[in-house]
């Protein structure tokens, strides 16, 4: 969203800037439509993979998702990155490269993040375009077929070997930040012989740092719940020192949406992922006092719910 003459411009492809418990103060891009993916995670805030693919192509407008860009970072926003992620897997979009080399030629002062599940390297190699993202952040939950089968649900023609083998490719090309990002579900991939299994294939891929999640946010599946922060902490010490994911804390405030507009941002906002008050007052920077008017308007239509969680009462966009 942008603010123009006091109202705000929509977008399509385009949300926030918001604050990431990776990356600080983002500016995200979604280069799919809502849960296109070649996985199907138990655990994703974005729900049930409803598009299964592996097959690249145009998915959205590249050149729509340009003068988006273009129409926002021409006033200079303060950002952390720029972060490719969203509702689905951006490296399908086989406009991501062009994306890429449009920021780097145009706005150079800002920093691009790529959020992926690095599923499509093993099939399509890493484009030399890609070479200038500067945090390439990769989920790897599992390093046997039989453990990725169970937490990422695949598209069948993908096999776990074969995505570790293209990351140890790629980290010899990649010369930025690589991290790797494991999710840990309990009682899946949290047993000695699958942590094993994993910190072998970090000795092979060598990334700069290694991050750990658990369930923060709803996830597809009801049963998937929470590691405890101990055990998750010798998980980490296991992992070389791994980082464990905290909830990021920020002042930061998006300018007000306007009232006429004000709901369906929020929509938009939790169509991408599910947020508590806290993180919409964060993202949106619209008075406490207003908030509750807006939610109970939208939970009266039918179109979201609450759902309580560990970290609070979440907000969830209805199906």
């Amino acid at each position: 969203m942008i603010i123009k003459n006091d109202q705000p411009l929509e977008f399509k492809h385009i949300f926030g800037p918001v604050p990431s418990r990776r990356l600080g103060i983002s500016l995200g891009v979604d280069l799919v439509p809502h849960k296109t993916c070649s996985l199907n995670c138990v655990y994703c805030e974005c729900g049930k993979t409803t598009n299964l693919t592996i097959t690249k192509k145009e998915y959205v407008c590249i050149k729509s998702v340009r003068d988006e860009l273009n129409a926002f970072l021409s006033k200079k926003p303060e950002l952390d990155y720029i972060t490719f992620s969203g509702s689905g897997e951006p490296t399908l979009n086989i406009g991501l490269g062009k994306i890429v080399s449009f920021l780097k030629t145009n706005f150079p002062e800002y920093r691009i993040a790529l959020l992926t599940n690095g599923t499509l390297f093993c099939q399509n190699g890493f484009p030399n375009s890609m070479l200038d993202i500067d945090v390439l952040k990769i989920s790897l939950d599992a390093a046997s077929q039989k453990t990725f089968q169970l937490i990422n649900r695949p598209h069948k023609d993908l096999i776990i070997s074969n995505i570790i083998d293209s990351l140890v490719k790629i980290r010899k090309i990649y010369s930025n930040e690589l991290l790797i990002e494991i999710f840990i579900v309990p009682g899946i991939n949290d047993n000695d012989v699958e942590l094993k299994k994993i910190k072998k294939a970090l000795d092979q891929i060598q990334p700069n740092n290694v991050q750990l999640n658990t369930l923060d946010r709803p996830g597809t599946e009801t049963w998937v719940c929470s590691m405890e922060e101990k055990k998750l902490s010798e998980i980490a010490s296991y992992l070389y020192n791994a980082e464990v994911i905290k909830h990021f804390n920020s002042k930061f405030n998006l300018s007000r949406f306007s009232e006429n507009s004000y709901s369906k941002n929020l929509l938009n906002a939790l169509k991408r992922r599910p947020c508590t008050k806290e993180d919409i007052l964060r993202i949106t920077g619209i008075e406490k006092k207003e908030l509750r008017k807006y939610l109970n308007l939208l939970i009266e239509k039918g179109r979201i719910k609450e759902k309580k969680m560990k970290r609070g009462v979440f907000y969830v966009l209805k199906a």
